[in-house]
């Protein structure tokens, strides 16, 4: 059965930076295509960026317009986890961010909630103004 968990999560300021990691276990990682999604107050769960599977060792980042150019995502099969690397925070990202996994390629379905077979329990993000 394979378990995420998230960590990194945290309070800062307009304009700053965190990174989230998420740890993999249960399964081969390097095979898996890996999400990021976040939900606020209120709102649908929506997607952040993925990093899909394509076979052997090639892997494609996607990522919503409104974090393109400010998120990072990028993973380490060796230790099994995913990362979300995050800069010019805005208040706008705030938002419980989950980490979901998905045991094939994702393809065009990338940015579906229901694509993805497995999830993480969530770590808060709060950017203040």
């Amino acid at each position: 059965q394979v378990q995420l968990v998230e960590s990194g999560g945290g309070l800062v300021q307009a304009g700053g930076s965190l990174r989230l990691s998420c740890a993999f276990s249960g399964r081969t990682f390097s095979s898996y295509s890996m999400g990021w999604f976040r939900q606020a107050p209120g709102k649908e769960r929506e997607f952040v960026s993925a990093i899909s599977w394509s076979g052997g060792s090639t892997y494609y980042a996607y990522y919503a317009d409104s974090v393109k150019g400010r998120f990072t995502i990028s993973r380490d099969n060796a230790k099994n986890t995913v990362y979300l690397h995050m800069n010019s925070l805005k208040p706008e990202d705030t938002a419980v961010y989950y980490c979901a996994a998905a045991s094939f390629p994702v393809g065009n379905y990338y940015n579906t909630p229901r694509t993805y077979n497995y999830w993480g329990q969530g770590t808060q993000v709060t950017v203040s103004s």
